[in-house]
């Protein structure tokens, strides 16, 4: 697309000529205008963050006026028809929400929201939903399979939601997905995925399926999900801040990429059949964690999307798209680990053959979200170094070219004053734009009024400077740790509003608390000057530990709340869909609350309880010889199960039981008639 390419050019100009500018004024400002290793050093580095910044900047610049004009002949929202108009029956969608060790109270009260929200447009019949669990501890995948045919019932949706667990788990979420697509894939021609705590308007569901339709060579449309219905500080500046600053940033995005967008994991519509076609990910050579399985699968899948000709698109005006955020900076970064490894590996498909040059860049870009932070850090030392030299190493005055008159070190610090200026203004005038939109848009009122959504802006950017430095520190270990061969492994996201103990935060801030107090000192005792301009970032590190605290407490962020602080349109004006989220888990919650078989483990339940153990007999498919053969092999085992109870079973036993539908009603029946029941009817801690 000529435009695109076009845009591309000047994006690339406005980004290198004042990158260009910034760093040869950088070098000047320096005591030997970057003439020593050292300076050398800190240009290079200072070079490459100023461009990152650029990036955004501009980004938001641009998203402001596209926003500010509002016509956008882009815009795939344009062709969207009235909801109820019906669609095809070839448009038959499937969405696809993977879990793995969820709580489902939660993820099943989104489920019902959505399945209500669809009903309200009169097109649910064009979708089914798809449990797709990669949980791998028994009692777990019990409680799901459990949970799920209630909720089935009660809806009475048996022929539209259905619940698998995947046996072999490999390549995690994009491994599920495309054991969906080799099962069931044809029988659907667009799908769209979710996260486990994914919500979605029915009305966005329908809107992106006209997109679709209408869009013959879209192979994967993006939404951008708003976070939403946390308490905690931190999550309630995540949520504020998407709300007010994102569609700057993703308006920007649209008007940078146009066909050649990202895919973001969740909450996208995606073309079934080509990418069953072109999108099956590569294992890269090696060993973890820069080989193996791809972590980060999401932007590959659309860089192989685009190769193979289909546009990626992302629909930057299109609301009734919801997540929920990391509700603590342990949490956070927890994920970020996951996202820094994914993200180098990206690196290694730089030169695949056949990609677009967009995501070439796109690749660069991401690994930069966290090399980044360790250029960061790198300037800072540096910069330290430089400021500590100054005092201990006596100054050249003559180099290695014979001169008449000695060069003079200098340190012009009105020009070093400029430069932090100027950059401030790069990192802190989106922000202004954001607000100034808000105002013009007369959206002030979504976020509490002008005064409450000024102070929030004041509030998220003091606490968000105090966080820059914490946040740096962790990516920039993680990184290190990630060139070094450390693989990550598996865990399921915590996505409740819990707090950190003290002993955690301590344990995962307290190095960088010395390191950050020991630099100080050293900086205060022999150079004053320098140790001012770095106090905000030293700051943040020596604070990291009671900020990880008090910003994961939902007690405060009620407090904020309150007073009318961080507020999001969401809370002034709810959506149907999370009223009925928020009213479907508490229900979830009290039924829970009324079941006597509460707190048995998943296992046991399924033994003892008569419906849950016909339930599982009946999702068990096996071939009569084969059902033969377990009985007999599983003998000895049930007669264990009987003698000595549950917690004499290991993981791989309880499956071999669950798996075998006769022996699991014979030990049913068994324990009922002669067992000893106290044995079983031990409740969970």
């Amino acid at each position: 697309m000529r435009s695109a390419f076009l845009r591309r050019i000047v994006l690339a100009l406005l980004i290198v000529a004042p990158t260009v500018l910034a760093t040869t004024y950088m070098a000047s400002v320096l005591p030997h205008e970057g003439g020593t290793f050292l300076e050398k050093a800190m240009v290079a580095v200072f070079a490459a963050l100023f461009a990152w910044i650029s990036i955004g900047f501009w980004t938001a610049v641009i998203g402001f006026f596209v926003l500010l004009v509002g016509r956008n002949p882009y815009a795939l929202s344009r062709l969207c028809r009235d909801v109820r108009s019906p669609l095809p029956e070839t448009a038959a969608t499937a969405i696809l929400i993977p879990i793995y060790n969820e709580e489902m109270g939660r993820v099943l009260a989104g489920v019902r929201s959505v399945w209500e929200s669809l009903g309200r447009t009169g097109q649910r019949e064009r979708f089914h939903l798809f449990l797709l669990s990669d949980t791998r501890d028994v009692d777990r995948r019990l409680d799901e399979e459990r949970h799920w045919a209630s909720l089935r019932a009660e809806l009475g949706a048996e022929g539209s939601l259905f619940y698998r667990n995947r046996r072999n788990n490999r390549k995690r979420k994009s491994g599920n997905v495309a054991d969906f697509c080799r099962r069931w894939g044809r029988a659907y021609r667009y799908m769209v995925v979710f996260d486990a705590d994914s919500v979605m308007a029915g009305s966005t569901l329908v809107r992106l399926v006209q997109m679709m339709e209408r869009s013959p060579d879209a192979g994967m449309i993006q939404t951008v999900p708003m976070p939403v219905n946390h308490h905690s500080p931190l999550a309630r500046m995540q949520q504020f801040s998407a709300h007010l600053y994102g569609p700057l940033f993703a308006a920007g995005l649209h008007f940078w990429q146009l066909g050649d967008a990202q895919y973001w994991g969740h909450n996208v519509i995606i073309r079934t059949e080509p990418f069953m076609k072109h999108c099956a990910l590569p294992e890269l050579s090696g060993r973890p964690p820069l080989g193996g399985d791809i972590l980060s699968h999401d932007f590959v899948e659309s860089a192989l999307m685009r190769r193979a000709g289909w546009g990626v698109w992302l629909a930057y005006d299109l609301d009734g798209s919801w997540e929920e955020t990391p509700p603590t900076v342990l949490d956070e970064m927890k994920r970020d680990r996951r996202w820094c490894q994914g993200n180098l590996q990206h690196l290694r498909l730089l030169f695949a053959k056949g990609l677009f040059p967009a995501y070439r860049i796109l690749f660069v870009n991401g690994a930069m979200s966290y090399v980044s932070a360790l250029l960061w850090l790198l300037f800072i030392v540096l910069g330290s170094v430089e400021a500590l030299a100054e005092v201990f190493l006596e100054p050249t005055y003559f180099g290695n070219v014979p001169s008449l008159f000695p060069q003079w070190p200098v340190w012009y610090a009105r020009w070093a004053v400029a430069l932090l200026a100027s950059t401030a203004v790069i990192l802190f005038l989106p922000k202004v734009l954001s607000v100034l939109l808000a105002l013009v848009k007369k959206r002030t009122a979504s976020f509490g009024g002008t005064g409450p959504m000024l102070a929030s802006v004041l509030v998220e950017s003091l606490a968000g400077t105090l966080l820059a430095p914490v946040r740096m520190l962790f990516h920039s270990r993680f990184v290190f740790v990630t060139l070094l061969g450390r693989n990550i492994g598996w865990d399921a996201q915590d996505r409740g509003d819990r707090g950190i103990p003290w002993g955690d935060a301590l344990a995962a801030h307290g190095i960088g608390t010395v390191v950050a107090l020991l630099w100080g000192l050293l900086l205060f005792a022999f150079n004053r000057a320098f140790f001012w301009w770095l106090s905000p970032i030293l700051a943040g590190l020596v604070l990291g530990a009671p900020l990880s605290v008090y910003t994961s407490r939902p007690a405060i962020g009620g407090w904020l709340r309150r007073h009318r602080l961080l507020l999001i349109p969401e809370e002034i004006d709810p959506p149907r869909e999370l009223e009925e989220l928020a009213a479907f888990e508490k229900a979830w919650r009290g039924r829970e609350g009324r079941d006597p078989l509460e707190g048995l483990s998943g296992f046991v339940r399924t033994v003892v309880d008569p419906v849950a153990n016909a339930l599982r007999r009946s999702l068990v498919r096996r071939g009569e010889a084969v059902r033969e053969r377990s009985r007999r092999k599983n003998l000895p085992l049930l007669e264990k199960a009987l003698r000595s109870g549950p917690r004499a079973l290991s993981g791989a036993e309880k499956k071999r039981l669950i798996d075998d539908p006769a022996g699991l009603a014979q030990l049913h029946r068994r324990i009922w008639t002669e067992g000893d029941l106290s044995l079983w009817l031990r409740k969970r801690p």
